[in-house]
Formats: structure tokens, sequence, C-alpha cells
């Protein structure tokens, strides 16, 4: 390694582009004087991501060029124009981030300079990352043998990948091969439909050359990493160990408790059941007489599931169709009726049938009256209650994740003084090894041997915690992507199509970890953190704070990286106090000497502020340069750091530029809380709970706590950007000049 280091010897250039209105704005001879200050080659061009500026480039390249700045638009365009293979390439934005966003002048000049200096020393600190690589497998695990784990598995396998499909239970099939028919799952979507579709499914996986099935077999433990999982089997034959890449978690759903709905007479008339009894009494022929059946049965209520489970209405119209083939009458009282996507077909063919009666409702009272069940029913949509005999209720008791009540994390709730994190519903706080061990008896999905947790974390209602917009499959463990109704309630169509997306996935994790590249959010980086054990002090912030369990630790504390479970987010570098772990292309060093190259002018008559703001990359930062193209403006005394997630923005940065002078920090990162929107899932919410260190690190400086302020800001809020800056200037206004300044 220090060989290939001592390799790569450095010889920089900066090149400058007056293109797209930088050269009108801004004094494009005093930029280059910075560069020749710094000893360094500099070039002007009149637009560097033309043809004719790529060839200047890649001919200084071909004459011995290597580490290149681009002084130009934001890195987030023409980032494939200037990405050049074996080159190290920093990108200084002045056109969003300057010319764009300022009016010409000497503090906006000043400000073209300092991102200049503070470009050029980034390239100086940046080394060439290399990436993890070891000898990885592309065998795909799919957990449950479902419709979702079979389609996935199919998907997978018929791409070309080995998939290996465990089923815990004796057959495939899932809860449908329990059914008595199932709802359509390809067009047309206005019927109902044999289990032949299922059979074929199955026949299709129990026969392809590229699927391996284990059926009664459940996961002893996994261990390792993305490309080198370590999955230990418990199968009919014994134990059996297999080297896997990734893993689709479709493990299914389990039946709400319907002992809890006893207001709804189950567990006190027989004739009252549930949409799953009900299927299996239809396809024992059981279905006689007339039948009512009531949506939402503990559903959408605070007291029991609070959320829709999305195909019970479905499921019911499929039921009314039973009775009334039977020649029965039936009954559907609903609260709202929900039919996603194409099931609508399915819903108006339904109406058509005038044996199905259906009408908005809340059911008052279920009695039984001479061996029938008699319903009232109040605020229908005809204005009256009503009372309906029939022979069985039906109670679409709803959905619920298998991963719901389960063993999931351990370490991030350690004790009942832990505040939950505001994302975090239904925290999992151990007070001892026996109440672990008894919450274990309840069984295990993945049982991951991971410190974090054996199985994924869950939001609120045991759902896994995922980004619904930004990354549905993605999981809070990489490489473990959860598909189906184990992520959320879906009705069959969509579980073949959250299946196929899981698969692609899955493939995606394998083709990239095998490069030693990460996957979403940072996909295809290469860069993975440092650690320099030797000072470590086994404080555990980094491997308690990893949002992606990607620190396992031996039985001191000390941190045991699995650089393909990591994300890249550097949220262990923002927590870490000895400031031991580091990137190859984000330092403590790099980000301080960043900060030490911003000119802080003194004067005690007429201060001049300056602002240090660290931008979040994922969103914040995409906020700025999309404020500048629609024209917004702010003040040219800040200067504007990226950062990897604001959980990666050590305390030490804000200790660095406050005792330089600088006279205030804004921290701009996503929303954390009940709507968090953080592509690192904590980043933001750790950033603020940070702040105590801030704090002190104020007290210890003697500086007023109203110099730093941290902001939650999503991407579609960048028209607020300019009043965001212009309050907190105003802030540090009324505070004063930083005191150190001069010294």
């Amino acid at each position: 390694m220090a060989e290939e280091e001592k390799k790569f010897e450095k010889k920089l250039c900066v090149y400058i582009c007056t293109g797209c209105g930088i050269g009108d704005g801004l004094d494009i001879e005093a930029l280059k004087k910075v560069a020749e200050e710094k000893k360094v080659d500099c070039k002007v061009h009149e637009s560097l991501c033309s043809k004719a500026g790529v060839d200047m480039i890649k001919s200084d390249i071909n004459a011995g060029y290597n580490t290149l700045v681009i002084a130009a638009c934001s890195p987030r365009v023409n980032w494939d124009v200037f990405n050049f293979e074996g080159c190290i390439v920093e990108r200084v934005n002045l056109r969003e981030g300057v010319v764009w966003s300022h009016d010409p002048g000497e503090e906006t000049q000043s400000l073209a300079q300092d991102y200049l200096k503070m470009g050029i020393v980034k390239a100086q600190k940046t080394d060439i990352p290399e990436p993890y690589l070891e000898e990885t497998s592309k065998t795909i695990l799919v957990i449950g043998g479902g419709i979702t784990g079979m389609t996935a598995a199919l998907e997978a396998a018929d791409a070309g990948y080995d998939v290996v499909l465990v089923e815990k239970e004796a057959e495939l099939g899932g809860w449908a091969a329990k059914f008595y028919k199932l709802t359509a799952f390809e067009k047309p979507f206005n019927r109902i439909v044999d289990s032949s579709a299922l059979q074929e499914m199955i026949n299709r996986v129990e026969n392809h050359p590229k699927i391996k099935v284990y059926k009664s077999t459940t996961i002893e433990k996994i261990s390792g990493q993305p490309g080198l999982f370590d999955v230990a089997l418990s199968t009919p034959s014994g134990e059996e160990e297999i080297r896997i890449g990734a893993i689709v978690l479709a493990a299914g759903w389990k039946p709400y408790d319907a002992s809890k709905l006893e207001n709804l007479g189950y567990g006190k008339y027989s004739g009252v059941v549930t949409n799953i009894e009900f299927e299996e009494m239809a396809k024992e022929g059981r279905v006689a007489g007339d039948v009512l059946f009531v949506q939402c049965a503990g559903q959408r209520d605070p007291e029991h599931l609070p959320y829709c489970s999305s195909a019970c209405c479905i499921v019911s119209l499929k039921q009314a169709k039973y009775v009334t083939e039977k020649g029965g009458n039936a009954y559907i009282i609903y609260k709202d009726m929900r039919t996603p996507g194409l099931y609508e077909e399915f819903y108006k063919t339904m109406q058509d049938d005038e044996k199905i009666f259906l009408t908005k409702g809340e059911i008052k009272s279920i009695t039984e009256n001479n061996g029938k069940l008699v319903v009232e029913v109040e605020n229908t949509l005809l204005g009256e209650t009503i009372n309906l005999e029939v022979d069985t209720v039906v109670l679409a008791t709803g959905m619920v994740s298998a991963l719901k009540g389960l063993y999931t994390v351990k370490e991030e709730f350690p004790d009942e003084k832990t505040v939950p994190y505001k994302h975090i519903y239904e925290p999992t706080i151990i007070k001892s090894e026996e109440e672990v061990e008894e919450i274990k008896k309840r069984g295990h999905i993945l049982n991951l041997q991971y410190r974090q947790g054996p199985e994924l974390p869950t939001l609120r209602y045991g759902l896994p915690d995922s980004n619904y917009i930004c990354f549905p499959y993605e999981s809070r463990r990489t490489g473990i992507y959860a598909a189906g109704c184990i992520r959320a309630p879906m009705p069959i169509a969509e579980c073949i199509e959250d299946a196929k997306g899981a698969a692609l996935k899955a493939i995606q994790c394998v083709e990239l970890v095998a490069e030693g590249k990460t996957t979403f959010p940072r996909t295809g980086d290469i860069d993975y953190p440092q650690f320099f054990l030797q000072r470590c002090t086994q404080c555990k912030r980094c491997t308690e704070e990893c949002p992606f369990g990607a620190l396992d630790e031996d039985e001191k504390g000390t941190p045991k990286p699995n650089p393909l479970r990591c994300r890249r987010c550097g949220v262990c570098f923002g927590a870490c106090p000895e400031k031991i772990i580091s990137f190859k292309g984000y330092s403590i060093d790099m980000i301080s000497s960043m900060i030490r190259e911003i000119d802080v002018p003194y004067d005690e008559q007429n201060p001049k502020y300056r602002i240090v703001a660290f931008f979040c990359e994922n969103d914040a930062y995409p906020a700025l340069d999309m404020a500048a193209l629609n024209g917004y403006k702010w003040s040219p005394l800040v200067r504007v750091i990226p950062v990897r997630c604001l959980g990666s923005v050590n305390v030490v940065f804000v200790a660095d530029a406050l005792s330089r002078g600088i006279d205030g920090i804004l921290m701009v990162g996503c929303k954390y809380g009940e709507d968090y929107q953080c592509h690192f899932i904590r980043g933001s919410e750790l950033a603020n709970r940070r702040m105590e260190n801030v704090q002190e690190t104020l007290q210890r400086l003697m500086l007023e706590p109203e110099r730093v302020k941290l902001v939650e800001l999503a991407i579609s809020d960048y028209d607020k950007i300019p009043q965001i800056i212009d309050d907190f200037i105003k802030q540090i206004e009324q505070v004063g000049a930083n005191p150190y300044k001069g010294f």
C-alpha cells in the first residue's frame, strides 16, 4: 500500500471556466493569482465542459497532470464529463455557488477566491481511494417461499444468478397456497383465479436450474457482510452452511390477533370468523347462507392497527363472490372502500353483482338470535340505522409484518433512560440478559450476528425501516432487501412488483460489492473509512451510532469494521472523539485545512463576518443548487462546505472554525423526527444530539451558544435557503464578531 501511494506523486493543475456567467461576474485574473500564490499551475477556458475544454484537460493528463481542480459548475452536474480515471478531481462550485447566487462585488470575489483555495487544499489532502476487494459470492438468498419470495427468486435466477430459496413450511406458496381462490395478479384484474397460476409458479421455482430450494428450513444465523454472508441453515437433515452475496427478505405477514376484537363478537359467537378462517371454510366447501363482512376490523384504529392493510377490501370482495356463487347474499360494511391501482376494475365488477350489498357504515352491535347473527349498522350511506340478519360475520382483521414483536435491535436503546429516536415508535429496550432470552423465544427470521441486533430495525407498526420515497427496498442492513408484506401490507400484484424491485437491488448489490463499491445512496463509492485503532479508547460511539450495523466490536469494545456493510455516510467519522477515523477523500485534516484557507478579515471598527455552513450532500446541497438555478440569492459572507451527511460533522470542525475567528457555524441537513428524510437514517438526528458536545466546546472557548445553529431542510424547500442564511447572519450580528479574530 505504502509503495503504491509513493508512486502517485501529485501534479496539480487548476482549471477555471469563464462560461455560464462566471467570467462576467468574477475577476478571473485575481482567481489565477490565487492559484499562482499556491504555486499551482492554472489554465482558463471559456467552456471546460465542451469538447475543446475536455480535450485540453485530457491532453494535460497525458502530459503528467493527475490532480485536477475544476473551478466551474456544481459538482452535482457534469460529473461524467469531468470523471477522469486515475486522477484526483476536485470540483469548485463557481457557477451555482457564486455567480448565479450572488451579485458581483468585493465580497463575492472574496467568496470565489476562498472556494478556490479550499478546493486546492482539499485536492492536495485527497488520496486516490482503493476499493475493498474480496472474492465475493453473487448467490442471492431469498427468505420466504410465498408469492413474493418465489417471484424474487425467479427474477434473479432468470437474470443468471444462483438463488437459494428458504421456506420454513413444508411446501412453497405461503398464505396464497392456503386460500380457496386468488384475485388475479396479472391482467385483467377484474376476476378471481384458481390456484393453477400459483402452482405453475411453484413448479417453475422447483424446476429452475439456478434455484436451490430448502423447505422446512429456518435460518440459524447470518454473519459477515454483503458478498460474504455466511448463512447457517437448520434443515430437516441437519445444519448446513452456505456463502451468500445478498438477501431478499420476503418472510411475509401474520394476521392481526382477532381475540382482541371481542366487541365484534369474535370468540363470543361461533359464527364470527376472520377473513383467514373464512378462506379455509371456502376451501373446505363450508360456505353457506348470508354473510356480512366487516371491513377495517381492528384496523385504522389507534387501539389496534392504526394503518390500512391495503388488501382487505379486495379480499372481502373476492370472498363475497364465494357467497353469491353458492346462492347467498353478501353484505360488506366499510369505512372506506380501498382497492389500489388496477384492482379498481375488480371492485367495479363486484359492484355489478346484485347479491353483493355494499354500504359505508359503523358496526354498533353484533348479537345472536335464534341461530342467526344480527348486526346493527349505523351512519350508513342510507342515512339510517339498519339491522342485518346473517349466518356468518367475517372480520377483515388485516396484516402484521412478520417482524412485529421480534427481538430486532439491542444497542440503540441500552437502558430505560435513553430517549428513543423520534422516528422509532416501538423501541426494544433490553433490561437484562434474561429479557433478551425471553424475547428470543418468540422466534427469529434472520438471526444476524450483528452487535446491533439480530433482525432488521423496525419503525412503528413493526415494519422494517426504509425510506419509502428514496429507497423502498433498502433496509438498515446493507445487502438485505425487504419485499412484500413484511415491508408493508399490499395485495398480490403489488407483492410481485415489490419482489422484482428487491431482486434487482440484490443483483445491484452483489455486482457492486464484487468491485468494492457501496450501494445506495453513495452508489459506486469505493472510498471507505480507515480506523487507526492504536489510539482507540473503546468508547463505542462509532459502533453504537452507525445507522447500518457496519461495525461489530471485540470484547473490549474495539470496533471491527465490515467495509462491505458500510454506506460511506461518515457517521462514525463524526462520532469519534479521538479523530482516528478517516476516508481517503474525507478526513479531519482535510476539512480543518479547508477551514483554515478561509480569509477572516479583522476590522474592529467595521467587522466583516464569516460564516461556515456545513451542507449535507443528499438534500441540503442539492437544494442550494436548486435555489441558485431558480434565481435566489444569499449573503456572500457564508462559506459552504458539503459533507457526506450532517452526522459526519465532527465537533473538531466547529472548534477549529471558531478558534480561527469564524463568527458562526450553520449546519443544514435533512429532516428528522416522524417525517425523517435522511438518506442515512439518523444523520441530522445524531448531529442534533451532538449539539451538547458543541455547547461544551463553546463554553471551553468562552463563546456564545448562538454562534452554532442546526437547521432541517427538505430538498423541496430550496426557496427557504436565503431566509435561513439571512436569519442566521442577523443572529450573529446581534452576538457580535468572534473575539478570536486577529489571533
